[in-house]
């Protein structure tokens, strides 16, 4: 089992890019969807080009969602979830899906948690029954929760602690957002994880696992007419659940008044790297209408050798030997803008910085022109040409679109959501979201030699970093 802390944003990402791939008024996907009488959603897109279909169950709960204190829990119950029921022994869901010749995984965001298999399509009614069963059927007791707590625990020395950019990463968004849980790992921390208990796994599973509060997403070799009766002949089977909150409430960030900054040395790191996280809107949550703009800022900005930022810092100025950025709106309250650099060997970190703040300012003073935007477009459609005929990329763009405040029809529009984004609009976002008071700048440095003197910390917040990502 998985779960996405570095690696989902980049999957967001992919998942949102797969939509430019038509031209403008088309149709993406072409899904069909209904909802069964449980309200379970349940969305289909068709592809005959191989008999095998990705099968996708998506559960509108993440780390986001955790109570206080239980941090870690969302995933830890991902995990739990392979162990077993009445009908399926312990640890025989996935030697069932192998034996039938699919394959089997989960992952965990803060927004939601997904279980899939890929598999050919005669195949499909058993691992529909076997996911009906384990969303209601799930059997635990302290021996299954004392040995798979100590598994996700390693998960987190090797992923997390062991990595000093994880670490610095999980530092930041723990600095980002002073409120929100975003701020929260969603592998959890340590010390919070070590203490989950039976009662916290179950409570947790009887609140949120149940039909109303989960999406079924198909894609491959079916239509809605041959999957209906079998998503009612076994998910139709599960009760729903009416305590399942209708909305997920969460607290807000508060106003800004400075910038943070996080610095983090290790024995581990050989190569610096400069990094900030922007607080940015999401497209569930975009109140002043900036999200599509933001994607085709970041593009323009950071997209690869094209981008400002290459182009200036790596090519002209040889100041790095990389530099970009990242943006994906599929969160369902704040989705970070993020930049990345590392510095070219013998460049001093705070260079860089310089070098950044003034493609920055000099970015918001004169703006884009029309030309960058029609290019980031355009970049955009090429890039992705070929991810939305994949198996399992409208499952996964469908899933996490929905589980995340948006609709069929968002997901739909974006290509021509995309196409209308005029150059003033970039210039509006660009000056609302790269606002230094709004981000968090983090240093990942070498251990400094024995003896050698620290350097001063820059008037901005330098948080000590002992746990990661």
């Amino acid at each position: 089992m998985s779960h996405l802390i570095q690696a989902f944003r980049a999957m967001a990402v992919a998942a949102s890019l797969a939509l430019a791939a038509v031209p403008a008024d088309a149709q993406v996907f072409d899904p069909e969807t209904f909802t069964l009488a449980n309200g379970m959603q349940v969305v289909v897109v068709t592809n005959r080009s191989a008999p095998v279909v990705s099968h996708m169950v998506w559960y509108r709960v993440g780390a986001a969602d955790e109570p206080p204190g239980r941090s870690g829990i969302a995933h830890f119950l991902e995990h739990l979830m392979f162990r077993g029921t009445e009908k399926v022994p312990d640890g025989q869901f996935s030697s069932i899906v192998s034996r039938q010749g699919g394959e089997d995984n989960a992952f965990t965001s803060w927004d939601y948690t997904a279980y899939f298999q890929n598999i050919a399509v005669d195949r499909l009614p058993i691992v529909m029954e076997l996911e009906a069963d384990r969303m209601q059927n799930l059997v635990l007791d302290e021996e299954i929760v004392r040995t798979e707590r100590a598994v996700v625990l390693e998960e987190r020395s090797q992923r997390t602690d062991n990595n000093p950019a994880a670490r610095l990463s999980e530092q930041m968004f723990a600095a980002l957002f002073q409120n929100h849980p975003y701020g929260t790992p969603i592998i959890g921390w340590a010390h919070e994880t070590a203490q989950l208990t039976l009662e916290d796994a179950r409570s947790f599973y009887r609140r949120w696992y149940a039909p109303n509060n989960a999406v079924l997403v198909v894609s491959g070799d079916i239509d809605a007419e041959t999957l209906r009766p079998l998503a009612e002949e076994t998910y139709g089977l599960v009760p729903p659940n009416p305590d399942v909150p209708e909305k997920r409430v969460r607290p807000l960030e508060p106003d800004r008044a400075a910038p943070r900054r996080v610095v983090l040395r290790d024995a581990g790191v050989q190569q610096p790297s400069w990094r900030r996280y922007y607080l940015a809107p999401s497209y569930a949550r975009d109140p002043e209408g900036h999200a599509y703009a933001l994607q085709v800022l970041s593009e323009i900005l950071g997209g690869g050798s094209t981008g400002r930022l290459y182009r200036s810092l790596v090519v002209d100025r040889q100041l790095a030997v990389s530099a970009g950025s990242g943006y994906s709106g599929d969160n369902l309250d704040y989705s970070p803008f993020m930049v990345s650099i590392v510095p070219a060997a013998g460049v001093d970190p705070q260079a860089v910085e310089d070098a950044f703040e003034a493609e920055i300012a000099k970015l918001v003073e004169e703006g884009v022109t029309e030309e960058e935007v029609e290019s980031a477009k355009q970049r955009l459609v090429i890039a992705a040409d070929y991810a939305r005929d994949s198996l399992q990329g409208p499952a996964r763009t469908f899933g996490a679109a929905l589980t995340t405040g948006q609709t069929i029809q968002d997901v739909e529009d974006w290509p021509n959501r995309i196409a209308a984004v005029t150059a003033a609009e970039v210039d509006a976002a660009a000056r609302a979201v790269l606002d230094a008071n709004m981000s968090v700048t983090g240093l990942l440095l070498p251990a400094a030699a024995p003896g050698a003197r620290q350097e001063a910390a820059r008037p901005e917040q330098e948080a000590p970093a002992e746990v990661i990502q």
